[in-house]
């Protein structure tokens, strides 16, 4: 069988060749490209002969897929599939799975360093204590005893509620459904607005869908204190980030820690958010730890042999 992995999966050598040494032990072939020439001419050529596909949140269109006519199996390295077209591989009879929760733990942990930094001013302290200056002029805040706020409770949501109830916080929650375990530690569900209204830091840990997408705009901004900040660790299109950049600069909210906007980075020059005030920024790093990359491609060779051994429980389609 013909395994073509897309793109590199950020692991050495020595764990790739651990991780996928049941496929190589059976026989398989491993077809591995790092070039990072990801284009749809290229990725056909590739792949025209390929059983098996490896890749993370490279788009995949329906005349990519159209081209591999040997193509039976997708194996995502990725949490999302909403870059797959899935129409088109249930048309074609393709099955396709996700590493779904690699980064929980990795994205938690990176949204209370989001949470830290805005409320320790941590980014502009260091550069002034290099240049010889003091805090005066800047704030410092506990966490513990704010309320946070925490829109969408799946693996990486109830990881946050968990952490938030660990530092002293008040947490509580929009979700589509309720989740009794985080009630009975002391989690209280409300409605969306309420959430923003009553919350000190709001972190969202929502999917993109129709009915997400810009969920967070100028009507929904200014709901919240204007003593609060907006975390944004999910996906960047949740965020309508002209309405937070004019929030930031008029005082509606107090600051913005975002390692998603509406692009992969990088980040054009002259993206709004750039100049906000008091707004941490990073290049979409939270699933990105060692650890969790290890995690990803175990996840995701694992999904190809249990496909192989014709287990469905992993299969989106």
């Amino acid at each position: 069988m013909k395994i073509v992995i897309l793109e590199s999966l950020g692991i050495n050598d020595e764990s790739f060749n651990i991780i996928t040494k049941p496929l190589t032990d059976n026989g398989h072939e491993l077809v591995i490209y790092n070039d990072g020439k990801l284009d749809d001419e290229t990725i056909k050529n590739r792949i025209k002969d390929a059983e098996v596909l490896v890749l993370a949140n490279t788009p995949l269109s329906s005349d990519v897929i159209d081209a591999a006519e040997k193509l039976k199996y997708i194996s995502i390295a990725f949490t999302g599939y909403n870059h797959i077209d899935l129409e088109k591989c249930k048309e074609k009879g393709v099955n396709v799975s996700n590493a779904a929760a690699y980064s929980t733990h990795s994205v938690a942990e990176l949204t209370f360093g989001l949470i830290t930094a805005l409320l320790r001013n941590i980014v502009p302290l260091d550069a002034i204590t290099r240049e010889g200056g003091t805090k005066n002029g800047y704030r410092q805040n506990d966490l513990n005893g704010k309320t946070l706020g925490i829109l969408g409770t799946g693996d990486i949501g109830s990881a946050v509620a968990n952490l938030g109830l660990a530092y002293g916080c008040k947490v509580i929650a929009y979700n589509r459904s309720i989740k009794q375990e985080l009630v009975d530690k002391g989690v209280e569900y409300k409605s969306l607005d309420d959430v923003l209204k009553a919350s000190d830091i709001v972190t969202l840990h929502i999917p993109l869908t129709a009915e997400t997408k810009n969920l967070i705009d100028k009507d929904k901004l200014a709901l919240m204190k204007t003593s609060s900040f907006l975390i944004n660790t999910a996906i960047g299109p949740i965020v309508d980030h002209d309405a937070l950049a004019e929030s930031l600069h008029n005082g509606t909210i107090a600051g913005a820690g975002l390692d998603r906007v509406e692009m992969e980075p990088p980040v054009p020059t002259d993206y709004p958010i750039l100049d906000a005030p008091n707004t941490v920024l990073l290049p979409h790093v939270g699933y990105a730890t060692e650890e969790a990359m290890v995690r990803r491609a175990e996840i995701t060779f694992d999904n190809i042999v249990k496909w192989e051994e014709g287990v469905q429980e992993n299969i989106v389609i």
